[in-house]
């Protein structure tokens, strides 16, 4: 009995040790943010928010104001009171900004790349030098599956690169699919002098309006699009050819538009 009564008294003078006390409200704290944090994504966003899209984003911005709230949270009741943390957590946020430079830039350029429509997931893009599509958007990395290096053209080379947001704010990003998900694509053919330069045009474009005229539609509305979006001059969408000189050859150019996707198939398709 002696042990028991020693025991409860030792837990009741445990429990009421002012750290004691506030650890277990930190412990409470996080579970219960954690659990809201885990209903929200789980359950209210996949309920209510039937866009793909917009679904990844609301959970990534559900998860990064977890973080957020949890933290203030620990610092709240850890400190005695909160304008002295607040003097604290200016000096040691100088210090640490000038540290971690690159990670608040790259979280900047996570905000910048959610609201900004700087790219989205399945984008195809030219960041940082590398070339691939979008396949996450996380809150200190953009992840690609890389296209080029050695494999020619736009075709996956099976590279998974995670290149820091904070490139948006350093180099251009290049957008291959936002609004206008067509690329111009040019191929020459040479033929020799004394060849029916007639003939040889004509058969070119009957070949470049079989085969990629389809595309001259769908390019020409998302063309319209664009121009009335951005302070651009006017382009033409349909297959063109044009004839140059040179020493030896009379130079055909096949100039037209494509799918971003599949512009390595189309000059198969075309050269064939």
């Amino acid at each position: 009995m002696d042990n028991l009564t020693n025991l409860y008294g030792f837990i009741r003078r445990w429990l009421s040790d002012p750290s004691v006390e506030k650890a277990v409200t930190v412990a409470v704290g996080i579970l219960i943010i954690s659990a809201l944090v885990r209903f929200l994504r789980r359950v209210v966003i996949n309920r209510y928010i039937q866009d793909a899209n917009l679904r990844y984003h609301a959970r990534k911005v559900v998860a990064f104001s977890g973080y957020f709230v949890a933290v203030l949270f620990v610092a709240s009741v850890l400190s005695d009171r909160f304008p002295q943390l607040t003097v604290a957590l200016g000096i040691a946020g100088a210090g640490v900004a000038f540290a971690l430079q690159e990670v608040i830039m790259s979280i900047a350029g996570w905000v910048a790349i959610i609201f900004g429509s700087f790219y989205r997931t399945g984008d195809r893009i030219q960041l940082g030098g590398i070339k691939g599509e979008v396949i996450d958007i996380g809150v200190f990395r953009t992840t690609l599956m890389e296209c080029g290096e050695w494999v020619n053209t736009d075709l996956y080379n099976g590279r998974i690169v995670r290149q820091a947001n904070s490139f948006v704010f350093k180099e251009p990003v290049f957008n291959y699919s936002d609004d206008f998900p067509f690329l111009w694509d040019e191929i020459t053919l040479p033929v020799k002098f004394g060849s029916d330069h007639s003939l040889a045009r004509e058969i070119l474009q009957n070949i470049a309006d079989k085969v990629v005229g389809r595309y001259a539609t769908y390019a020409q509305k998302a063309w319209r699009d664009v121009v009335r979006k951005y302070m651009i001059d006017d382009a033409s969408v349909s297959p063109t050819v044009t004839m140059v000189f040179n020493e030896n050859w009379m130079d055909f150019t096949l100039r037209y538009v494509v799918d971003y996707k599949e512009r390595r198939a189309t000059k198969d398709r075309l050269f064939t």
